[in-house]
């Protein structure tokens, strides 16, 4: 029999297998919002520019539903990916809190 400290649970627990990690989920990015009147939006048409509240470098935000999740900023991707946009993660949210 194995003798184990109450924080060795914890570790042993989190060692097995989840079976939902290979469960896909959609991930939606935030780059910023819009309020136009109603009929600045109905002029709106091909190549009109609609400004958001944020900047080009400000920090874009990731959500599950409607939860936040983590925030980042926009990169482009190189080398076979030149073009594609990605996010790199500079904060991530606590997420242990809800799924206890």
């Amino acid at each position: 029999m194995m003798n184990e400290k109450p924080d060795d649970k914890e570790s042993v627990i989190s060692d097995l297998p989840n079976p939902f990690s290979s469960i896909p989920i959609e991930i939606t990015v935030s780059v910023g919002k819009a309020r136009p009147l109603i009929r600045d939006l109905l002029k709106l048409g091909k190549n009109a520019v609609l400004a958001l509240d944020r900047r080009v470098d400000d920090a874009v935000e990731l959500y599950i539903g409607e939860r936040l999740i983590a925030r980042g900023q926009l990169e482009e991707l190189s080398g076979d990916q030149q073009g594609q946009i990605a996010v790199r993660i500079t904060e991530v949210a606590n997420l242990q809190d809800d799924l206890g």
